[in-house]
């Protein structure tokens, strides 16, 4: 089937031509964006902790005073650890996909020229890293004459543990260990690389990678007091995290437990997932309204073209056109018009990604996009036009005579 004829055909009916690939433009432009924002929900939903989250539990106790703090964690760690379950327990300042702590800027040099980017701070108590179960694959962890007095925020000075991920971006190709680093008033002398630690709010609104976190080991206290991580059997876990809420009420009447923080952390990570699980499943329902619409309008239009070109069909059968040439026909013709939505959609896809970018701080959206959205759009529009087009490959010839 020469494409000629169906050119002649269609700039006879420019403005229905002209609707239907603006909508498949449309339609391109959203699928595309959708689709780029979905999967990086997907990929936000499903990051690496770094840390045996099916095995840990988070309390977190408020409305306590400051001078309380040595007193408090000296009872809350004594009583829990006497709790049916609980193998170990820590204080913390923060854990993954719970409130962030300490968020800061820090440089590579001491006279602050060489910006390292901004980074999360872990500042936990002694044990910590052994309780959380983070890897370990370079260097070693802190040992217990390493956990220092908090001054502000964190120790003066410090050993602390930098992910992979940070300690490339730091001093890519050489060997991290060893190394300083200077920020929130302190210096920090790095002892071990993990593979992996999230930071506690990976996503959320922030484009840099969900491993630049450091830890650095402190003495619980004043600015360490209140938020403890526990570990257990994660078959006993949720019965455990109970037991503790109870077991709390006695241990430390003189404060009160923060609930929606005070969870498992698997519960936790669902938690501060829901909306973005809301927003995908929202897009994916957009996207099928989208195409939906779609292909609706490609039937309507090709089954009103049909209709019109009934006796012209008939023609070209009683002059030897078989019903595989009449169902080509459509399927070209519906075709060049799907690439003519798609060429004008990367444009409109282009356009709406900036926008977003420029409101969101959206990265760019990435062009294997492209290909895909039109596959799809080429699937679709053949598929829509297959009921009308084989509706008109089954008009007689005897047609053109009536």
């Amino acid at each position: 089937m020469q494409a000629k004829p169906v050119l002649a055909a269609l700039r006879k009916h420019r403005v229905a031509t002209a609707i239907i690939a603006l909508e498949i433009a449309f339609a391109f432009a959203v699928l595309c964006n959708a689709c780029f924002l979905i999967a990086r929900r997907i990929e936000a939903m499903h990051v690496d902790s770094g840390v045996a989250e099916h095995a840990l539990g988070t309390i977190k106790l408020e409305g306590f005073e400051p001078q309380q703090a040595n007193d408090l964690n000296a009872r809350v760690v004594g009583g829990l650890r006497g709790i049916a379950g609980v193998q170990s327990i820590s204080v913390v300042n923060a854990v993954p996909f719970g409130e962030p702590a300490v968020i800061a800027g820090v440089y590579l040099d001491q006279a602050n020229t060489q910006f390292g980017g901004v980074v999360d701070f872990y500042v936990a108590g002694p044990g910590t890293a052994e309780v959380m179960g983070i890897h370990l694959l370079l260097g070693r962890m802190p040992t217990q004459d390493e956990y220092m007095e908090i001054a502000q925020l964190v120790p003066k000075e410090a050993p602390v543990l930098l992910t992979r991920v940070l300690a490339e971006h730091f001093w890519p190709g050489q060997n991290p260990i060893g190394k300083m680093i200077w920020g929130i008033g302190s210096r920090f002398r790095v002892i071990g690389i993990v593979d992996h630690l999230t930071i506690p709010q990976p996503g959320a609104g922030e484009e840099k990678d969900p491993d630049w976190s450091i830890f650095i080991p402190g003495l619980p206290g004043p600015q360490l007091a209140g938020k403890y991580l526990l570990r257990a059997d994660p078959r006993e876990l949720p019965r455990v995290m109970r037991d503790v809420k109870i077991a709390l009420r006695k241990i430390a009447p003189d404060s009160v437990i923060h609930q929606e923080q005070s969870q498992t952390l698997s519960d936790l990570r669902r938690s501060f997932f829901l909306k973005d699980r809301a927003m995908a499943e929202l897009l994916a329902c957009v996207i099928l309204a989208m195409l939906g619409t779609t292909a609706l309008g490609i039937i309507g239009l090709t089954s009103f073209w049909v209709m019109q070109r009934r006796k012209q069909i008939g023609i070209r059968r009683a002059l030897g056109a078989a019903r595989g040439d009449i169902l080509r026909y459509f399927q070209v013709e519906n075709f060049l018009i799907v690439t003519l939505g798609v060429a004008f959609g990367m444009t409109l896809a282009f356009a709406i990604n900036m926008a977003l970018m420029q409101f969101y701080e959206l990265p760019q959206l990435p062009i294997r996009y492209l290909p895909f959205g039109a596959v799809v759009l080429w699937v679709l529009g053949q598929l829509s036009v297959l009921g009308p087009a084989l509706r008109a490959a089954a008009i007689p010839p005897m047609a053109a005579m009536r």
